[in-house]
């Protein structure tokens, strides 16, 4: 699963850094005082990638904090290069991660603007983990010196000023650091050139010096002071460890909850040198979890999800403990490496997954929708970013309905860290608990899928998260009935089922018996369009079409399917056809209804 050239693409994001000591002289941050937050028991990070800081905190106050994430991982809030003008289009994305001082005024709005994002952020329950650009500043071979505060830089003199940085604080060729002749990284494999020379022409600092590390840490301090919770340190592969462990031993704790800030790495596998491996840098922090989100890419792409039972003997980049879990990222959507919002339902999947598996501690991504490479986030003529818009240009799955119900099912099974009853009732088709806290079944497949699973919890009517949503306003997702610990589930082509502990009807035994009835109906439909059954009890939805239950097209033009209802229960219920965007239509006429009895019901229906 490891990429065969461990090269990083060009500006390539971070990695989370922890504690230590250091032996030089820091400075003191101007941030606030020490304040008591009641953030939420949660190690799921939204990944809100380049939104800007209104856009970040509005999340979190509306869709974050009520659905029950423990952080938000924000981009690199340093002042950076501003280009009307490049290879990739004016403003490209990847400015941020040119710095050209460690003042707080970017794309992504004003220090005042950070400031009250994080606040905002606490006050949902919410944690800030910022994206820190400490390897390199700004590349050597800008011809453009414009910034977003002004800022003056002299790229070719290595000279920056607002820090201030000056020739001698960068590596070059020669100095006894990098000793490759154009002072660019070329072999992958030699730690001192990887960890000493530039990175895509990017200007190195000398990280071994007390001076470059106090300044370092000093920025680092200051986003804490503000309140900021930990980091993902950009590049961290390419710094050496030492000089890392000196500057994370200067980081103060944390204002909310008086810790060490939370360190994530970014060290992309690849490298055969033992040094330059993820496993290699678990010192300092975690680790990102590259390996992993290749291997899901890799099952999720073919429909194979029965071979993710394999996932232990998997060749992962450090253990689970150690591991910021993800399905993508910036770089990876972008040179193809990972899944991304582009796979549609394999993607969705995946990240249920991600949140369902007891492997790292799961991110899930949110950027902005994107059809060149580097082309720039929504944003003004001056390359200020617009604010996020879920309806235009912004990916948003960390605020989908089952994604967010699936925070809230991690939360719930958090405690029992091992997969439990696997099943797989098709190569793409399966099921899993995790002890006796939740259930989940996911279907790559095309058509609904039918199935008993034991499922490992207590009998009773359990709510389907995945319709639910988050938690707290009640039983709003399908009921999902276990009866001597295991239940007959409907999963959707393409969907998923997932239930928790935390989730009931708020029947606590299920109906004395049931029954397993059939429908079928013979309804005629256009590309895009699935038909459904909704009815007057849980199990048919309570007549919510978003709760309606969806019926196979294998036998088209007959859709067909199976439900557990009560036995001996007055039933109602009708057809409905919804579009794949969400349209509805009720087929006409009075309700059809029937008693359900002992034993099982088939109907044969025309839509009408």
């Amino acid at each position: 699963m490891h990429r065969r050239n461990p090269a990083r693409p060009l500006f390539i994001a971070a990695a989370l850094l922890i504690g230590g000591a250091a032996p030089f002289a820091v400075p003191s941050p101007d941030g606030t005082a020490r304040a008591d937050a009641a953030l939420n028991a949660s190690d799921v990070t939204a990944n809100l990638w380049e939104w800007n800081w209104n856009s970040v905190a509005k999340a979190c106050t509306d869709q974050l904090g009520p659905a029950g994430y423990g952080a938000v991982q924000v981009a690199p809030p340093a002042e950076s290069v501003s280009l009307a003008s490049s290879g990739d289009g004016a403003h490209p994305w990847w400015e941020v991660y040119q710095p050209v001082s460690y003042g707080l005024t970017s794309r992504l709005g004003t220090r005042a603007q950070f400031a009250a994002m994080v606040a905002a952020c606490h006050g949902a329950g919410v944690r800030v983990y910022a994206d820190a650009v400490v390897n390199h500043m700004a590349g050597a071979n800008n011809t453009l010196t414009t910034t977003y505060d002004g800022s003056a830089f002299d790229p070719s003199g290595y000279a920056y000023p607002a820090v201030p940085y000056g020739y001698g604080d960068f590596h070059h060729p020669g100095d006894g650091y990098c000793n490759d002749d154009d002072g660019v990284i070329d072999d992958w494999n030699d730690t001192a050139e990887v960890q000493n020379c530039e990175l895509d022409h990017l200007s190195d600092l000398k990280t071994q010096t007390d001076y470059v590390r106090s300044k370092i840490a000093g920025y680092l301090n200051d986003l804490i002071g503000l309140g900021v919770d930990g980091f993902r340190i950009d590049a961290a592969k390419h710094i050496p460890q030492a000089d890392f462990a000196a500057i994370k031993g200067a980081l103060h704790t944390t204002t909310a909850e008086g810790k060490a800030p939370y360190i994530a790495q970014e060290v992309m596998p690849g490298s055969t040198t033992g040094a330059l491996k993820p496993s290699a840098f678990t010192a300092n922090g975690d680790v990102i979890g590259f390996s992993y989100a290749d291997g899901l890419k890799a099952q999720f792409s073919a429909g194979t999800l029965s071979n993710l039972s394999g996932i232990p003997s998997w060749s992962l980049d450090a253990g689970s403990g150690q591991t910021f879990a993800m399905v993508t990222n910036h770089d990876t959507e972008r040179n193809g490496s990972t899944l991304s919002y582009k796979n549609g339902t394999a993607y969705t999947l995946a990240n249920y997954f991600l949140l369902a598996y007891p492997y790292g501690k799961p991110s899930v991504f949110d950027g902005f929708t994107w059809s060149a490479a580097g082309q720039s986030p929504p944003a003004d003529s001056y390359g200020f970013v617009t604010d996020a818009n879920c309806s235009n240009g912004w990916q948003c799955i960390t605020q989908s309905t089952g994604v967010k119900g699936m925070v809230g099912w991690h939360n719930a099974t958090a405690s029992a860290t091992t997969v439990s009853n696997f099943t797989a009732t098709a190569g793409n088709v399966i099921g899993f608990s995790r002890g006796a806290k939740g259930w989940i079944g996911l279907n790559a497949s095309s058509g609904a899928s039918t199935a008993t699973y034991t499922t490992g919890l207590p009998d009773g009517v359990y709510c389907d998260v995945i319709t639910g949503g988050a938690k707290g306003g009640g039983c709003n997702g399908t009921a999902v009935t276990v009866s001597g610990g295991t239940a007959s589930v409907t999963i959707p082509a393409g969907g998923a089922v997932a239930i928790d502990v935390d989730d009931t009807t708020g029947t606590t035994t299920p109906p004395a018996s049931t029954v397993t009835d059939a429908f079928n109906v013979h309804a005629t439909t256009t590309w895009g369009t699935s038909v459904y059954v909704v009815g007057n009890v849980p199990a048919l939805g309570s007549w919510d079409p978003a709760r309606a239950v969806p019926l196979s097209s294998a036998g088209y033009p007959t859709w067909s399917g199976t439900v557990t209802l009560p036995a001996g229960t007055p039933i109602e219920y009708k057809y409905i056809k919804k579009t794949d965007a969400g349209a509805v239509t009720w087929e006409s006429g009075a309700n059809r209804t029937y008693t359900t009895g002992t034993s099982p019901h088939t109907a044969n229906d025309t839509w009408r």
